[in-house]
């Protein structure tokens, strides 16, 4: 029970850290295309989306290891947790 705890403790602290890098990540791409205004704001969301899905995704396949998940039952597994982790 204590090493699940600390597991997630571990997660959450990972994704609001995925988050800001992805931020400065997202930042540095839209400064490189010379994007300003809308173009920017609509480059940024889809963006920090699309980097928390993939950080997502990798804590996702990482638990369904932890819980030595194999085919079918991994990918139903992961998709149902990205899913809800991008909510």
């Amino acid at each position: 029970m204590k090493s699940l705890l600390i597991a997630i403790l571990l997660a959450s602290a990972g994704v609001s850290f995925a988050a800001s890098a992805a931020e400065s990540g997202c930042e540095a791409k839209a400064t490189d295309k010379h994007l300003a205004g809308a173009a920017k704001t609509s480059f940024m969301k889809k963006c920090e989306r699309e980097a928390k899905v993939a950080s997502a995704k990798e804590q996702c396949e990482a638990q369904a290891d932890e819980k030595k998940l194999h085919g079918a039952a991994k990918t139903s597994f992961t998709k149902k947790c990205v899913k809800d982790a991008a909510k």
